[in-house]
């Protein structure tokens, strides 16, 4: 149906089941969480019978293009500027075109929050997901932290109704908005439904259960160095391998990791999409070193795949996994966890056992995109 409203009797006026998405570099997501939230909340609402347009950025100049993917509709907006500059032209653009319609918006993240007054001057609903406390990552400096923080405060106030992905950050969201426009939807996972080809493990010279992963951005708030450091400490039998670029040349804090690293850490660059999925499966154990933020999408597919987990001691982590994992503060408590895992096949056992059930109960995308349908069809 084109019609912006379905007609009730009575004469009263009801939107049609329509979303528009922003806030993402758009669908397939082949750039990161938001991106692979949006591509299976979108393909799961269009099962449900919506129409659902995502609005995707491209580089360079010309026209905007719209097209259809997997039923999903796109705008695809070419902007030709580097960085969070062309991030956020693409962002104030998008929101002008899902403005000239009367369509619920769903909007992830806050790094443009600012503009999201131009929905609430039209009278558009709008659901934001407030992503994790951004503005408190150092890596940001000050005046990107300043940035965010203000954008931060913007989205809590024109927002209709704020999605945290996690109960910790919905508790500190109330002292942005009131508890009664915040929610909290976490992230999801696709399950492993069948046994991944080994081929990629052969491509990299690694042995099935004969290896550890760590997959983050090399940043100081993801504990890689002290992660790398205690896993070195000793002779472990296995390697550590550690996915994502490494630039020592440019990056003080790579070449402190690339330096801490014993021979049995290897470093195999950036790999993505499904070429992930049986490094994970066919790995020992997944390690965790998010000290900032709600739930992590990286932890939830490990859980996804039965990895043990060796998680970072903070109130993010335990919640996501819960007894799935074993916990660290520092770099001798996570050295003396790689040497218990690494010997005891009964704790992983179970550990890979209790990962899951943690996720079926909770990291299904169809838990996750279905209480997203809920919210939205509150603002129909």
């Amino acid at each position: 149906m084109t019609n912006a409203y379905l007609t009730r009797p009575g004469n009263t006026k009801r939107r049609s089941k329509t979303v528009r998405m922003l806030g993402t570099h758009g669908i397939p997501g082949n750039y990161g969480g938001f991106e692979t939230a949006a591509e299976n909340i979108a393909k799961f609402l269009v099962r449900r019978g919506w129409r659902v347009i995502v609005y995707c950025q491209a580089k360079g100049t010309g026209p905007v293009v719209e097209d259809t993917w997997e039923g999903v509709e796109r705008v695809t907006i070419p902007v030709d500027l580097p960085g969070w500059r062309g991030t956020s032209r693409f962002d104030w653009i998008s929101i002008r075109h899902a403005c000239q319609f009367d369509d619920v918006c769903l909007t992830f993240g806050y790094n443009t929050g600012m503009y999201n007054f131009w929905q609430r001057l039209k009278g558009i609903p709008n659901i934001i997901n407030m992503d994790g406390l951004e503005w408190q990552r150092k890596r940001w400096g000050f005046a990107k932290q300043a940035i965010l923080y203000i954008n931060e405060r913007f989205a809590a106030a024109y927002g209709n109704m704020l999605i945290a992905d996690h109960p910790d950050l919905n508790i500190y969201l109330q002292t942005r908005a009131s508890a009664k426009k915040i929610t909290t939807i976490t992230y999801g996972a696709d399950p492993v439904s069948e046994t991944p080809s080994q081929d990629i493990l052969t491509e990299l010279g690694l042995e099935q259960n004969r290896y550890l992963t760590l997959i983050a951005r090399p940043i100081p708030e993801n504990s890689i160095l002290e992660i790398v450091r205690g896993f070195s400490a000793g002779k472990r039998g296995v390697k550590l391998v550690i996915l994502g670029k490494y630039d020592g040349a440019s990056d003080p804090y790579h070449q402190a990791v690339l330096d801490a690293a014993s021979d049995e850490v290897e470093f195999v660059g950036p790999i993505y999409g499904e070429r992930i999925v049986p490094i994970r499966y066919y790995s020992l154990a997944y390690v965790h070193g998010h000290t900032v933020g709600g739930t992590n999408p990286s932890l939830v597919e490990a859980l996804a795949t039965g990895n043990p987990v060796i998680a970072h001691n903070n109130n993010y982590n335990r919640w996501v996994a819960q007894d799935a994992a074993v916990y660290f503060n520092d770099e001798s408590e996570i050295s003396d966890l790689f040497a218990t895992l690494i010997e005891n096949c009964t704790l992983r056992e179970k550990l890979s056992e209790n990962a899951l059930k943690r996720f079926n109960e909770e990291f299904t995308w169809d838990h996750v995109a279905g209480q997203y349908e809920s919210v939205l069809l509150k603002y129909l």
